[in-house]
């Protein structure tokens, strides 16, 4: 029978303000009664919690989806917790399996590396340089021989990964699910083995990856980490997870006006949301700002734009926010035009005012285009275009927009 730790009142007390901490926009702690217990014992002997966050750099740069679970990782350093954060240097050749439909495309060691190079300065606009201790799981995945890989393959076994949703619907639709996938979830486990984690953090949908970590302290005969996870933060549709590929983007490194415009176009049923996951500010004024909104005596318009303030202050300094509040000010509340608009070169010919947004990059595809001229969202020199049948030649200086942040002014050649 586990002995019960005795406190001081005083350490009970900072038990429960660590708690709530990390309680804080977590979406599933597993199991939170172990971490209870992992908490007392850190307070009581003073030990710092084994935090790891595994990471794989399969693109350059980082978005404000990926900061979520950041900013829950600087938590637990500013509560004087022991992190690491692991680069998948090893992982993140073969990727991630998750929620795809398809076998990912294999990286090369170089393209890791490089793509690592730009992530890690990224990672510090979040996390504190001189409390992160970086590792990269190549330097103890690569050396293992084929006799230590086959004693983590037996570990599991083929039916219990065909749990995993994404394997089992490959599976259903006889989509090829090839042997090396297996083992991504088994070498990201083998990390937490390695590093003697006492907690491992990361998304809802990366669940499946942080239990089998685990699974496996277990049969090593180690302590098992708790999982802390995330909700996962839908990107600009309002539908999908922000992604790259799709285009729903918000990224650390973006822009300043493009930064700010963006999150002023966050859905107003995702702006709290926002804010759970992305802002410092303290619960009980966020809570507050909600109710205010709620109870229509603030625009959710000012919300977005004090959290696109304090965002773009974060990751791109202070002055790039006042560049940005007054650059939206003079384009979208004064009504008039940003100085830098991109300048495309163009024929003088008639074609399709569908197939002028497509071939702008102002529309992903014709139906996109269409959707946007339904919707009001285009203009031609501030004059809405409700026609998409229309036929449009360009005349030089025309200024073609979507929305609120996509301008192109045409040049013909």
């Amino acid at each position: 029978m586990a002995v019960e730790t005795v406190l001081t009142p005083d350490q009970e007390a900072e038990v429960a303000r660590q708690l709530a901490i990390i309680r804080r926009g977590t979406a599933e702690i597993v199991p939170e009664d172990e971490l209870v217990q992992k908490l007392r014992e850190s307070v009581r002997t003073g030990r710092p919690l084994r935090v790891k966050l595994g990471i794989d750099p399969t693109s350059s740069d980082i978005h404000l989806g990926h900061t979520v679970v950041l900013h829950k990782l600087r938590q637990f350093q500013d509560l004087g917790h022991q992190v690491f954060l692991v680069i998948g240097s090893f992982t993140g050749q073969i990727g991630d399996p998750t929620d795809k439909a398809e076998t990912r495309k294999q990286l090369s060691a170089e393209e890791v590396a490089e793509n690592a190079k730009t992530y890690v300065a990224q990672l510090y606009k979040i996390l504190d340089p001189e409390k992160t201790q970086v590792v990269y799981n190549g330097d103890w995945l690569a050396p293992l021989d084929f006799a230590q890989v086959i004693r983590l393959a037996s570990t599991i076994t083929v039916a219990r990964m065909l749990e995993r949703e994404d394997f089992q619907k490959r599976f259903q639709d006889n989509r090829p699910i090839h042997v090396h996938e297996f083992f991504y979830p088994l070498m990201q486990a083998y990390d937490s083995v390695h590093l003697r984690a006492d907690v491992e953090l990361g998304g809802t949908d990366q669940k499946f990856n942080l239990l089998m970590g685990r699974h496996l302290q277990r049969e090593f005969g180690q302590p098992m980490q708790v999982a802390v996870m995330l909700p996962l933060l839908e990107g600009l549709d309002g539908v999908n997870k922000m992604s790259k590929s799709l285009g729903n983007y918000i990224g650390v490194n973006e822009e300043p006006n493009n930064m700010f415009g963006k999150l002023m176009s966050v859905p107003d049923s995702l702006l709290f949301k926002y804010y759970e996951l992305l802002s410092l500010r303290p619960q009980d004024e966020i809570e507050a700002m909600r109710r205010e909104v709620e109870a229509g005596r603030m625009n959710p318009r000012d919300a977005k734009m004090q959290l696109a303030e304090e965002l773009v202050e974060r990751f791109l300094g202070p002055e790039a926010r006042r560049e940005a509040v007054e650059h939206w000010r003079t384009v979208f509340q004064k009504g008039g035009l940003p100085d830098d608009i991109p300048e495309r070169r163009v024929a003088g010919e008639a074609q399709w005012i569908v197939k002028w947004l497509v071939d702008l990059g102002l529309a992903q595809s014709n139906s996109d285009a269409r959707r946007a001229i339904q919707e009001g969202a285009v203009r031609l020199n501030g004059n809405k275009v409700t026609d998409m049948d229309v036929q449009y030649r360009p005349q030089d200086g025309d200024v073609l927009q979507r929305g609120k942040r996509q301008f192109v002014r045409l040049r013909t050649e």
